[in-house]
């Protein structure tokens, strides 16, 4: 690890750390046109996203892969980054239906860390070893690194033992040069610029982080056939909003009326999956579930497995 003063010496030279002409004078500004300005800065964040969709590209296919052979999916990251990688692994599990094991968020400090600043928790590269350890990380595994600044000594950590232990190693980061880049198999460089507010990586950076790992945790999802067309198939019917979300998505998706929906979802004791296929193939509930079984979980393949017979 390099002294204080080097470190500082990096941190200034980073693109997420200048300052934005643009928005120099912004604490003048009346409210709508300060918002106004914020706004525009953040469109930043999308143009940084389009550029790396190549990458993401790669990313996917390779997670995909990895969880198809009973792999999982973990996030590594500090303050926000951290955050935004367990937000966007707690909201797979009811919205595509998968264990709470396949995708799962590690943010340096653990769980206080969700809502209070953990003090030099990111410092230190040996917790983030440590936690690969911790959750038996081994080369079924894709392990993805969070950091705007490419640096954080924690998600170092984390990569370099999660690489050691033969898992697939990627990083996000909002820079351009970065110590992680060295590290994992693949980076993605979103590169957001300075922020509006200046070295606050909650905006830009995180935008767009955000909206990567929408892209990343969506994408892959689709791919192991957990959405039907563009309808949430595998969601978990917990509460009344999600019971009725269940019933209009067999109903979008066979064409049927709200009651026949109704009726179908209550002999597939809920399951979307199921009734769609009863329904499109007019066969029964037991039937349903072996062709989809038989098919990895793909009602799109099922139906037509059982339409061309």
């Amino acid at each position: 690890m390099s002294s204080g003063s080097e470190d500082s010496v990096v941190l200034s030279q980073l693109e997420t750390e200048q300052r934005c002409p643009s928005t120099i004078m912004m604490d003048t500004l009346s409210t709508s046109s300060l918002l106004e300005l914020l706004h525009n800065h953040s469109l930043n964040a999308f143009t940084a996203v389009q550029t790396v969709l190549p990458q993401l590209t790669y990313l996917v296919d390779e997670i995909v892969n990895r969880l198809s052979s009973s792999g999982r999916l973990f996030y590594v990251g500090a303050g926000t980054s951290g955050r935004l990688g367990v937000l966007d692994a707690s909201e797979c599990p009811p919205t595509f239906g998968v264990d709470p094991e396949m995708v799962q968020g590690i943010i340096a400090g653990g769980s206080k860390a969700l809502t209070h600043a953990v003090e030099g928790a990111e410092d230190r590269p040996e917790l983030g070893s440590e936690s690969i350890d911790e959750y038996g990380i081994t080369d079924k595994d894709v392990v993805v690194g969070l950091a705007s600044s490419g640096r954080t000594p924690f998600v170092i950590g984390a990569l370099l033992r999660a690489k050691e232990k033969g898992a697939y190693t990627a990083a996000v980061v909002n820079v351009s040069k970065s110590p992680l880049s060295h590290i994992v198999h693949l980076t993605v460089h979103a590169i957001t610029g300075p922020e509006a507010l200046t070295g606050s990586t909650r905006l830009n950076a995180g935008t767009a982080q955000k909206l990567i790992l929408n892209l990343i945790s969506t994408g892959t999802m689709i791919k192991l056939g957990k959405v039907y067309e563009n309808l949430m198939v595998d969601v978990h019917a917990t509460n009344y909003k999600l019971k009725d979300r269940a019933a209009r998505i067999v109903k979008e998706a066979t064409s049927k009326d709200l009651n026949f929906a109704l009726e179908a979802l209550l002999k597939a004791d809920g399951d979307c999956k199921t009734a769609i296929v009863m329904i499109m193939n007019n066969i029964g509930p037991e039937e349903a579930r072996e062709q989809i079984s038989k098919n990895a979980g793909n009602i799109r393949n099922a139906i037509h497995s059982l339409s061309v017979k």
